[in-house]
């Protein structure tokens, strides 16, 4: 298990195929958020959540869990159900606000 989040810092610990694994969305996981979604800044997040490809999820997932310190590679490692995803994501943004 990852060490413990630091929620001042916005990181979350959230299941993921049976494994906790941390989370954070950092100004980077940020960054790579935009690029995956294509978006020209932050503020088209919101709209653009509703409409989630299965790889757009997983490149949201993936920068989450880089952002928390985590190898995102752990997600081609074990299957992870896209509850359990939109549930993980959800969570991590949820501590940003």
């Amino acid at each position: 298990m990852p060490h413990t989040p630091n929620p001042a810092r916005g990181e979350v610990t959230v299941p993921l195929a049976g494994t906790p694994r941390r989370l954070c969305l950092t100004l980077g996981a940020l960054a790579r958020i935009e690029a995956a979604l294509n978006l020209a800044d932050w503020s088209q997040l919101p709209d653009r959540f509703g409409r989630l490809s299965a790889t757009e999820l997983t490149a949201v997932l993936a920068a989450l869990l880089e952002g928390g310190g985590e190898d995102p590679d752990v997600l081609a490692a074990a299957p992870v159900s896209i509850p359990e995803a939109v549930a993980a994501v959800a969570v991590a943004l949820a501590a940003q606000a």
